[in-house]
């Protein structure tokens, strides 16, 4: 046999076709001399015989090896080695041959990139091996590798799967993506790769060859194969290709797995061989650009880069970017790298450094950015080549190139032509670049949600005349769904069909795989074979061949396309290419880093950035011609501000305004111009929803870029506004209209109990204004705030049949779209309502879409946004019906079809999927919100018509209240309507029970929940909601026995003692001069009112606290009652102040007068201040008067407007200074009863003149007098009593009615006279006169007259009372001329007489002079007198028993009541806060406290700590009172029975009482005695059909309520003792004393809510962390839709099961957060810890931090630093040494105190700040928070605010906040105007500390978790 060598050199010998193609191989390896030299390895072929293929050698170096024909020459790889192998490649070659020949199994390991493999295939081509290829990916399951079973014709069969196959024909197996198969998936190989065996579920077993040939040489063939034993071929060969892990990311490699290969590490080539294939491709590029740019990539790739974090650079792309540069040689390199290495979206801000540094070194930082292709200038079809192509010109700095590029099967339009495609100059850039880019590989389009990818990619394919394949991808995608899926034929068979992407490879189309960034990266490893070699093997055994290696085979096998089909072997179309559409990846992230490097490898990567705001400007206008322009200018201002801040908070509010959305805004603006650009905006962030802090940051934003919300009207909606009609075939909402539409599926159209209310109207018409539009809706809000009502009603006001679907944790795409069944052993596919409703264009509701995964709910936004999805049955849905021709299986969407999808809001507490910050953008949202109270109400009203109104309001009220906590943060659970609705059906038809008991039915989910119970226990007793009161627990005040009335004589009136009978006294009438008037400003306040009756009943109705400081004094109260508006009037002193509100209010209104009465320098003077509410029609005005200066002021509270009055009396005599005397300074007086007249009159003390002032015509009467007065009582309008001033004798003054000017008229004066009744013997006693305290200027009416005197008696009369008697009437006075009868009521002991000094206000000094007020009022009405004593005054063991000691109060109310003569005293609780000037105090009242009347039934009390409450004293009032809380708490302790009730046959005659028994003994039924117990008709407890219950009071034995609540008190004292016991030895584990303990206690129990809400809020998100996940290929579960023809065919791995996934390994492992709060700890924090407790406040944040983190410190890693003048960075609690018990925590806040005690003085907060922003980034962390307490006062230490607000920002990894403590004056708020929104809050009130706090943890850290 002659052996012949074939060499370059010889011409064509005679071999076959195998030769002619090892001779291609050989031309670079024998370097032209025969026998090459002795280093080189060389591939030789030798051959015997001509035209022989057996027997032919490969020699490679000194290894050879003999070919063998193969069996199926169709599965040897073809035209995979390259004319010119580099050296190191043919190293390889040698290696696995020498493998080979050793019969060893080969792992080749290397980076990502398709080298390994072409180096397998070359190895296979070249020894002409049939190869079996299977890419792994993580759904592989071991019938993918071993057998899968098909049904033929009603029976399973066996068919064998590639490992089978190989082993028993002798093929090469090779293994691609070791790293991505699930761990226990490739054992199965084990026994097959170690010692070629392996069972089959068939029952054959596969034996190795030399085994079998043994057993062979006993037995026959057909014994073996009746023994099922197969024979594995010798030639069977495993070649492996893995990434390595632990670099790249994967599962390790299993032991036993990984010993039963060899490995070969295949690197890239090397620099030089890399250097020359480039160069061979880029013949037009300069040398010295290619060696720079494969430098770069070189550099990339080391050691060092990696230990960088930096991704390797792909070098497998850099030949295709050669070739673009080459035919675009002036094109700059940097902009090809980007395409290959998009570094600036890849990496974080070190990264792009190191590779910036990289490219200047290599000279690759060229600035001409000219050289970039500006734009493509025309597309022209290739007519005469098969293959579809196009040449392109693209224009590149000012030069045109054109260039062929594939193109699609339609004919291409011209660039320009495409309709809705706005070109800008950006895109057409991008356009150019990406036309590029095709020309030689796929692409990837990488850019932000909503910015236009999907129409940029739709005009390119347009362009170049593509048919386009979306491809949506989701999360759990498998391969399966990627490649092939399985379905049964008609005749039960099973098959596979191919999935759209292979389709479309087949024939050419323009792949878009939208959202590559959610596929996980395993399963997208079977692409890359289609990628890099338009190579691919399919499930059922069918392979696609690159178009040059079929007609290759084609050509070598001489078979038509038919042939090779039926071998099923099929070209892909080389026009087919795939672009990847992406979201950017989030950097540092370690889910969403989806870009990693193998990924590098497969694309171009093209970033789309965000439109520049005059490109997105040009958008919107060409898109939305006739939009305001205003408005779009304001619009884009705000929006790319958002998107240029470094601030996270700004970037997540900008990601809610994309292009789309802004799309979305202008046609609604410009359908609606009217509509406020404020609303629009904030619907779209949905910023009801945001975390404060967001919310906060986007209401600045707003109020920069001047969008301001909608004040022109002002009003509050009204229904009318928004009333919905019907009229003639169209529905009105408000302004907005629609047609109706007729319906087919009437039964489909919902139908809805609904009550109209303003709010849901208002969202409707929202709502109906974007479905006019043509937009899908998404509705978010709360739970149970009526989202279904409000789509059900809205969907039968337009009489829209809807489908509803309900998604939930376990939703999966396939449960969205179609739900497979079988049906007589056939798969049929039930349509899910998603696809009913879009063939019928039916309405679609999603409900709960938040619950669901959001990797199955984004496959709504293929439909939703290119109107395309493909159904698990080979159906399509698309939207454009142009598109069906012909096509068949197409669903085109019917033009009705609308989706509304429901959703919760985002974040805690419903722990949804973030629904809205996935899909947010593709819908138009609505934030749907609790009704306000006002609609809240009118809805209740009508779910409620009989429950009493209160009640109602109360409801609403305390929810509101509920809410707006929930809001905040301060509750979990936002309580919504729905549960106010079921509290009101529930008290509509149950009307007996008390509203306390039906709130239990909502409250009793937080009844264990200790801080929560408290809040919500608190927030209803605040409304007055009576929960957890007992109907018993009535504590009215005790009534004591009034003494018996005595007559005490006559007032004579006229008989004076020097026999005159009256006196004239001239007036004379003035008009007043006016000064003014000033605008004064008056403050508005909200007003925490508590209700009192929450827990118990008393007297006390409702209660507020004005906002006083300590040291104002309250001088004078008032209150005003004009058509059912009560007005309460609070004056203080020091500073002069007015408070005034209206008593129903939710405000209340504060003025100051500090500056028209400053206090005088030498601290005498003390203003006192009275004040006189007016009437109509000077409602709202009020008169202030002082009484040292006479000043007199008039407010008019409406228009803020303020007048002094200047009396004509008030002569300018000067003034003596009166420092020495004090005592004798002047007091004028103002006598106010009939102020509601607007008539008052002013007097001096010890003057002789009366003014009379007529606010309302502007002019005063003086009256002159010749007594010296000492007080006046208007007891009438024209009669008035006199007290004269050193004898108290009285006098009456008459005037006339009206004082005309003409006649100025004369007034009479006559002498009262006071006689004693006659004792008889003619001696009279003399009566020490005695100074009335209050007169009322009205009289009793005559029942009450009669019931106070005890006589039936009519007369004009009046009610007084003084210091001796508890109440005197005088009968006839002032009247009746005649003498008047007097009665009185003596006390036992005069007040003032018996006087105590109260040591413990007044500090044991006898007072001078009597109090200012007299704090007494008379209510006419309810025939009382009321006052305010001292407790000193008050008979208190009369009231209390011995062993009861008495509260501490303010005074005691006393009660004289002449109807039930009946006295009674009623505490006022002390005030909370004491003034310092007590001395002052004591002159204006004896007493704490003020009184006022309120209404005609009570009395409203203020006392000095500013704290208002209004007491019911009538008894009718109480009584009404007291039963309606008694029906508010309902008879809880009724014994209830068990009745079943038969119909007795006796019918229910009429209702009668029945007949009273003399003796009244107990009687049971019998329908004949009144008071019975049980039976029929009669009267009385139990029973059927009585009229009414009657209680004859027998006793009911039952255990009173409060024996049932009783623990023995054993019980609860071994409770007690149990606790101290082990909290003893708890302290002692600890070494912490007693003492320690309360200290601590004392700052851990201020925060303790705040810890307790943090730490469930942090249990929550770790809980939502481990949500477990659904596993796929169980063998026990529930049975996986898409494996049910796998379940047919019986297969067992059928099934899924929710559990724990384990981290995708390689993934970076969770950094935990890094937090550093930096305290305040300087001197000024000690020196004002006295005024406002700002040190005790911090440590109470630094106990809440270091509560709320314990055990969370592998989440969190937090530490505490401290500031002051020492020093910037004082370790309080280092990082590594956190606290672990109470007493090391103690330890911390001792440290802060003393610190702040001893240390210097100084301010450090910027210093410390920015060491703290600086020293955290040093340690790797997932995310980094600095929070700086401080009360800096920077303009004290000179420093500028910017200069802070630069240093919080100053890095953006770093989220820092500033918490400033208290300071003067607005300086804390215009401070936080100038630091960047959400990131400084003000604690005015040191208490918020630990809510800011929690605010900012909750709105950051945890949001992101």
């Amino acid at each position: 046999m002659q052996s012949r060598l074939l060499l370059l050199g010889t011409p064509g010998g005679p071999g076959g076709p195998a030769a002619r193609r090892v001779r291609l191989l050989l031309r670079q390896v024998v370097r032209g001399r025969p026998g090459g030299d002795g280093r080189r390895s060389e591939v030789r072929l030798l051959h015997a015989g001509a035209g022989a293929e057996t027997g032919d050698t490969v020699n490679i170096g000194d290894v050879s090896y003999k070919l063998k024909t193969p069996k199926s020459p169709e599965l040897v790889p073809q035209n995979y080695i390259s004319d010119s192998l580099a050296q190191s490649v043919v190293q390889h070659l040698r290696w696995i041959m020498q493998k080979d020949l050793l019969g060893q199994d080969v792992f080749l390991i290397g980076p990502p990139g398709p080298l390994r493999r072409s180096i397998a295939m070359q190895y296979l081509e070249l020894t002409r091996r049939e190869v079996e290829y299977i890419a792994l990916s993580r759904d592989t399951t071991e019938t993918d590798l071993k057998q899968r079973r098909e049904i033929r014709a009603g029976t399973a069969f066996y068919i064998d799967q590639c490992a089978v196959r190989a082993a028993t024909e002798g093929r090469t197996l090779v293994l691609e993506g070791l790293e991505k198969a699930e761990r226990n998936v490739l054992p199965v190989l084990n026994n097959l790769l170690e010692n070629r065996e392996m069972q089959l579920d068939d029952g054959r077993f596969l034996m190795s060859a030399e085994r079998y040939d043994k057993l062979l040489q006993d037995h026959t063939k057909a014994e073996l194969d009746a023994w099922k034993i197969v024979r594995v071929s010798e030639n069977f060969r495993v070649i492996a290709l893995g990434l390595p892990v632990p670099r790249y990311s994967g599962n390790p490699l299993d032991p036993p797995l990984r010993s039963r290969f060899q490995a070969r590490d295949i690197y890239y080539l090397p620099f030089k061989d890399q250097l020359k294939l480039l160069y061979s491709i880029g013949a037009n590029v300069s040398a010295e650009k290619v060696s720079q740019l494969l430098s770069f990539a070189t550099t990339l790739c080391s050691q060092e880069s990696s230990t960088l974090g930096l991704p390797e650079f792909p070098l497998d792309s850099l030949p295709a970017a050669v070739q673009i540069l080459d035919s675009f040689p002036m094109m700059s390199l940097k902009h090809a790298i980007h395409w290959l290495y998009p570094y600036t979206i890849l990496l974080g801000p070190e990264g792009k450094m190191a590779v910036e540094d990289v490219l200047k070194r290599f000279e690759l930082q060229d600035s001409r950015s000219s050289l970039l292709p500006k734009e493509i200038v025309r597309v022209d079809r290739i007519p005469d080549s098969h293959i579809s192509q196009a040449s392109v010109t693209v224009r590149v700095a000012e030069k045109e190139v054109t260039i062929k590029v594939p193109a699609g099967s339609r004919s291409s339009r011209q660039p320009c032509t495409s309709e809705r495609f706005i070109q800008t100059l950006s895109h057409k850039q991008l356009l150019a670049e990406m036309m590029l880019s095709h020309m030689v590989k796929d692409i990837c389009l990488i850019g932000g949600k909503g910015c236009g990818k999907t129409v940029i990619a739709k005009h390119f394919a347009d362009t170049l005349g593509y048919n386009i394949e979306p491809i949506m991808l989701y999360q759990d995608m498998t391969a399966r769904d990627l490649l092939q899926q399985r379905y049964t034929l008609p005749n039960g068979d099973t098959a596979w069909r191919s999935s759209p992407l292979v389709n479309a490879a087949r024939e050419g189309k323009l792949v878009l795989l939208d959202g590559i960034h959610r596929v996980n990266a395993g399963t997208l490893a079977v692409l890359q074979r289609l990628i890099h070699d338009r190579e691919l093997s399919l499930y059922d055994g069918s392979r696609l061949l690159r178009e040059d290696r079929y007609m290759r085979l084609k050509e070598e096998l001489q078979m038509s396309d038919e042939q090779l089909q039926k071998r099923s072997i099929f070209p892909v179309h080389p026009s087919f290419r795939i672009i990847a559409l992406a979201e950017p990846p989030v950097v540092g992230s370690t889910t969403q880093q989806w870009l990693g490097p193998e990924f590098l490898t497969m694309f171009f990567f093209h970033y789309m950035k965000p439109l520049v705001k005059s490109e997105e400007i040009q958008v919107i206008k060409e898109m939305v011609p006739n939009i305001p322009q205003e408005a779009v200018d304001k619009l884009l201002s705000f929006t790319h501000k958002l998107r240029e801040t470094q601030d996270p908070t700004a970037q997540s509010l900008a990601a809610s305004l994309s292009t789309r959305q802004l799309l979305r805004i202008s046609r609604r603006l410009s359908h609606y111009p009217n509509e406020n650009l404020h609303s629009a905006v904030t619907k779209a962030c949905l910023s009801r929803f945001l975390p404060s802090l967001a919310r906060s940051a986007l209401e600045k934003n707003l109020a920069d870029t001047s969008i301001e919300i909608n004040t022109d009207n002002n009003r509050e909606p009204e229904l009318e506004d928004y009333k919905c009609e019907v009229v003639s075939g169209s529905l009105r909402i408000g302004t907005v209209s629609a047609p109706i539409c007729n319906a087919h599926e009437k039964m489909k159209v919902p139908d809805v109990l609904f009550y109209d209310n303003i709010q849901h109207m208002m969202v409707m018409e929202d709502m109906l204004k974007d479905f006019l539009l043509g937009e899908h809706l998404l509705l978010v809000g709360n739970q149970g705030v009526g989202k279904n009502k409000i789509v059900d009603r809205f969907l039968h006001l337009l009489n829209r049949p809807r489908e509803y679907i309900q998604l939930h944790r376990d939703t999966t795409v396939q449960t969205l779209t179609l739900q497979p069944s079988v049906k007589d052993g056939l798969i049929v596919y039930e349509d899910s309502p998603l696809v009913k409703a879009v063939k019928l264009g039916h309405v679609l509701v999603v409900d709960e879409a938040d619950k669901a995964p959001t990797n199955v709910t984004c496959i709504l936004k293929t439909l939703v946004e290119n109107g395309e999805m493909i159904l698990a049955d080979g159906r399509r849905i698309v939207a454009n019906s142009a598109n069906v021709h012909g096509r068949e299986n197409v669903i085109v969407i019917h033009p009705d079809f609308r989706m509304i999808v429901l959703a919760n809001r985002p974040g805690f507490p419903f722990l949804g999927n973030d629904f809205f910050g996935t899909l947010g953008d593709i819908f138009s949202c609505h934030a749907v919100d609790n009704p306000k109270p006002h609609s809240e109400l009118e809805m209740l009203r009508q779910y409620g018509p009989n429950v009493p109104e209160p009640v109602l309001q109360k409801l609403v009220a305390a929810f509101g209240e509920l809410r707006s906590l929930a809001d905040q943060g301060i509750i979990n659970y936002p309580y919504s309507t729905r549960e106010v609705v079921n509290i009101v059906k529930h008290l509509q038809k149950f009307p007996t029970e008390g509203l306390s008991s039906v709130v239990k039915n909502v409250f009793d989910f937080d009844s264990y929940n200790d801080d929560m119970r408290e809040i919500l226990v608190n927030t209803l007793h605040k409304y007055g909601i009576p929960i957890g009161a007992k109907p018993t627990s009535v504590q009215l005040a005790k009534e004591l026995p009034l003494p018996e009335q005595t007559f005490m004589g006559y007032w004579t009136i006229g008989q004076s003692r020097n026999g005159m009978q009256k006196l004239l006294c001239p007036a004379e009438t003035h008009h007043i001069d006016i000064k003014g008037p000033a605008l004064i400003n008056i403050q508005e306040y909200p007003i925490e009112r508590h209700e009192g009756r929450s827990q118990t009943f008393t007297e006390e109705c409702a209660s507020w606290r004005l906002p006083l400081d300590e040291i104002n004094i309250i001088c004078d109260i008032a209150t005003s009652h004009e058509n059912e508006e009560n007005m309460l009037y609070v004056v203080t002193c020091n500073p002069v102040s007015l408070y005034f509100m209206n008593m129903a209010g939710k405000n209340g209104y504060f003025v100051d007068f500090f500056d028209l009465f400053p206090r005088t320098a030498s601290g005498i003077w003390h203003p006192f201040v009275t004040v006189a509410p007016l009437g109509n029609p000077l409602k709202g005005q009020v008169v202030l008067h002082e009484q040292q200066s006479n000043v007199i002021l008039l407010l008019d509270t409406t228009s803020r407007a303020l007048r002094r009055l200047i009396l004509p009396s008030q002569e300018a005599a000067p003034k003596k200074p009166s420092w020495w005397n004090k005592e004798e300074t002047e007091t004028y007086k103002m006598c106010k009863e009939f102020s509601h007249k607007n008539w008052l009159v002013f007097y001096k003390e010890k003057g002789n003149n009366l003014t009379v002032l007529d606010v309302l015509e502007g002019r005063t009467h003086t009256i002159s007098l010749p007594i010296e007065l000492k007080t006046v009582f208007l007891v009438a309008e024209d009669k008035w009593l006199l007290v004269e001033s050193k004898t108290n004798q009285k006098y009456l003054l008459t005037k006339p009615a009206y004082v005309d000017s003409e006649n100025s008229g004369v007034c009479q004066l006559y002498v009262l006279k006071e006689e004693a009744p006659s004792t008889g013997f003619g001696v009279t006693q003399v009566t020490d006169l005695s100074v009335p305290h209050k007169i009322s200027s009205d009289q009793l009416s005559s029942e009450n007259l009669s019931s106070a005197v005890g006589q039936k008696i009519a007369s004009p009369n009046r009610i007084l009372s003084d210091e001796n008697n508890y109440a005197t009437v005088i009968i006839g006075f002032p009247d009746l001329m005649s003498p008047n009868e007097i009665y009185s009521w003596k006390r036992p002991s005069t007040l003032h007489k018996s006087r105590v000094p109260d040591t413990a206000f007044y500090g044991g000094r006898k007072k001078s002079g009597t109090p200012k007020q007299s704090n007494c009022v008379t209510l006419i009405d309810t025939n009382q007198i009321i006052r305010i004593l001292p407790p000193g005054e008050v008979p208190l063991k009369d009231i209390y028993p011995k062993d009861v000691t008495p509260p501490l109060t303010c005074g005691y109310i006393e009660v004289t009541d002449l109807q039930s003569k009946k006295l009674r005293y009623i505490p006022i609780p002390r005030s909370d806060s004491l003034s310092p000037y007590t001395t002052w105090l004591s002159t204006i009242s004896d007493t704490d406290a003020l009184l006022a009347e309120w209404g005609n039934g009570g009395v409203v009390t203020v006392d000095a700590g500013g704290r208002i409450r209004l007491w019911e004293t009538g008894l009718e009032h109480l009584q009404r009172s007291l039963m309606e809380w008694r029906n508010m708490i309902g008879q809880d302790d009724r014994h209830v029975q068990i009745t079943i009730d038969r119909d007795s046959g006796e019918d229910v005659s009429s209702p009668k009482h029945g007949k009273e028994d003399p003796d009244n003994a107990p009687h049971v039924g019998g329908n004949t005695w009144a008071g019975g117990t049980g039976g029929r008709d009669t009267a009385g407890l139990g029973g059927k059909g009585g009229p009414y219950r009657l209680d004859a009071g027998h006793t009911v034995y039952q255990v009173s309520e409060a024996e049932k609540d009783a623990v023995p008190e054993e019980v609860k004292r071994a409770a007690r003792e149990m606790a101290q016991k082990a909290f003893q030895q708890r302290l002692k584990e600890i070494q912490m004393s007693e003492y320690d303990a309360t200290t601590y206690e004392r700052f851990s129990g201020a925060v303790r809510r705040q810890v307790h809400s943090l730490r469930i809020i942090l249990d929550n998100l770790q809980a939502r962390g481990k949500e477990r996940q659904w596993l796929r290929h169980q063998a026990i579960g529930e049975l996986d839709d898409a494996k049910i023809i796998d379940g047919l065919t019986g297969e067992k791995a059928i099934y899924k099961r929710r559990g724990e996934l384990d981290p995708q390994l390689g993934s970076p492992q969770e950094k935990p957060k890094r937090l550093r709060l930096v305290v305040d700890v300087s001197g000024s924090m000690y020196r004002f810890n006295g005024v406002d407790g700002r040190l005790q406040r911090s440590m109470e944040a630094v106990c809440m931090v270091m509560e709320a983190f314990e055990n969370y410190e592998e989440k969190f890693k937090y530490d505490i630093a401290g500031h002051s003048g020492d020093g910037y960075n004082i370790d309080l609690v280092p990082i590594n040494k956190i606290p672990k018990d109470n007493k090391q925590r103690l330890e911390i806040l001792k440290t802060m105190h003393a610190h702040a005690q001893f240390c210097m003085s100084g301010d450090h907060t910027l210093e410390g700040t920015e060491h703290a922003i600086k020293d955290i980034v040093k340690e790797e962390a997932d995310e980094y928070f600095v929070i700086v307490l401080s009360d800096a006062n920077l303009s004290r230490y000179g420093i500028h605010p910017a200069r802070l607000a630069q240093i919080l920002t100053s890095n953006p990894q770093v989220n820092a906040f500033a918490i400033f403590i208290g300071s003067l004056g607005d300086q804390a708020t215009r401070l936080q105007r100038t630091l960047p929104a959400g990131r400084s809050f003000i604690a005015m009130d040191t208490k918020d500390i630990p809510q800011i706090l929690q605010q900012i943890f909750t709105s950051t850290m945890l949001s992101s978790i």
